[in-house]
């Protein structure tokens, strides 16, 4: 069995989260109600659109409400293909993304986002050959925070979870990752270090240019 990455998309490879918010809200409004950035953070970040309609629009019936959380993931995609909108991975990708390429290691993305979306934002960051799988939480029985995603990008890429590591920013994500045994390495995109950590992450930085990143990796190789 052999080391494998496994990315989460949305707030790991990409801040993107204004963005949803900003779709969320538009949706919302039609309600009667907005949610705040912390709300955001703690309710709906790297949530499965199933659990955002249970949590966030319990008076209507659920495929009404899962068809107004479609809606929104169309708007995001408008806002991510907006004149004036350019993406940009978080600091460090691409080199670790070429370092992990050079030593063999294979790369994969784990999301709940659905397939239109994580496709569309990972060819406008033109990384979308850099990755083996894109496993979608919502294709599979259970999605994040269940770590069934990420056991099945192990699978897919032949890898195993105590050689691995695992790259993620919401608490969903952090959970999956831990629930699959993978050491996980938390983005400050939207938590503090603390709050990675008490989730079970192995290790918080604010980007992947810390030496922190590299050094895990050997050592779940060695």
């Amino acid at each position: 069995m052999k080391t494998a990455l496994l990315f989460d998309l949305d707030g790991t490879l990409v801040d993107t989260d204004h963005l949803h918010l900003d779709a969320f809200n538009q949706l919302f409004a039609e309600h009667g109600f907005q949610v705040d950035r912390p709300t955001y953070t703690a309710g709906i970040m790297g949530k499965p659109n199933s659990g955002i309609a249970e949590a966030f629009l319990p008076h209507l019936p659920q495929a009404e409400a899962l068809a107004l959380l479609a809606r929104k993931e169309a708007a995001y995609r408008d806002r991510v293909g907006a004149p004036g909108v350019a993406l940009s991975p978080i600091e460090g990708l691409h080199d670790l993304l070429d370092w992990a390429d050079g030593r063999g290691i294979p790369c994969g993305v784990v999301t709940n986002a659905p397939r239109a979306s994580a496709e569309l934002v990972l060819a406008a960051l033109g990384i979308m050959d850099r990755f083996q799988t894109l496993v979608i939480g919502d294709e599979l029985a259970h999605a994040k925070p269940h770590p069934l995603p990420y056991l099945t990008g192990l699978e897919r890429l032949g890898a195993e979870a105590a050689r691995s590591v695992a790259f993620e920013d919401s608490p969903s994500g952090l959970r999956a990752a831990v629930e699959a045994r993978i050491p996980a390495i938390g983005l400050m995109t939207a938590l503090a270090a603390s709050q990675i950590l008490e989730i079970g992450a192995t290790l918080a930085v604010a980007d992947f240019n810390d030496g922190g990143v590299r050094d895990l990796i050997l050592q779940r190789m060695a």
